[in-house]
């Protein structure tokens, strides 16, 4: 392998890495993706460690966590004790998996408190600008939440398109 394909995976993996922490995953998770996502074949356990530098044990724990949300496949090679781990490769399929994962019930239990909050804040209403206030700010809050549901339902509708026809609708090729 050339240098400059080491630098150009290395830059991708960092790369990606930024993009986990910023949707508030840990670093590592984007790392093992980026190295998994560039490998033409299955990686062990102990071959995600020397392309990432991660222990073995975070790289267990981010690994189930990855392959819990669709982006990473499990494998096993005929007489070999060893798992080997490969990427998804449908991107609509991932997008998919991450949305269907924004539906967890830690997540549900987050937003279904700011819809209680306006029940509550509607069933015993005080007319007075402090009042006010927090209630538009928690009825923003839930417009947002209910535009991210419906954004998550028509990228899940999309998907059952098929890639050429969706990046035809969005103007993807040219």
């Amino acid at each position: 392998m050339s240098q400059s394909l080491t630098k150009i995976k290395k830059d991708f993996t960092q790369g990606l890495s930024q993009i986990s922490r910023f949707w508030g995953f840990p670093k590592g998770m984007g790392a093992i993706f980026a190295v998994l996502y560039l490998s033409p074949a299955p990686l062990s356990l102990d071959e995600i460690v020397n392309e990432t530098g991660l222990t073995k044990g975070a790289i267990s724990t981010e690994i189930r966590t990855l392959a819990r949300m669709g982006l990473v496949h499990r494998s096993s090679k005929l007489g070999d004790r060893k798992d080997y781990y490969s990427a998804e490769s449908d991107f609509y399929a991932a997008i998919r998996s991450i949305l269907q994962e924004r539906q967890n019930s830690e997540f549900d239990r987050a937003v279904r408190s700011v819809k209680d909050t306006l029940v509550v804040m509607e069933e015993n209403w005080v007319e007075n600008e402090d009042w006010n206030f927090v209630y538009q700010r928690v009825q923003a809050l839930q417009n947002f939440f209910d535009a991210i549901d419906s954004l998550t339902k028509a990228v899940i509708r999309l998907e059952s398109l098929g890639l050429s026809n969706v990046t035809k609708i969005l103007g993807v090729l040219k």
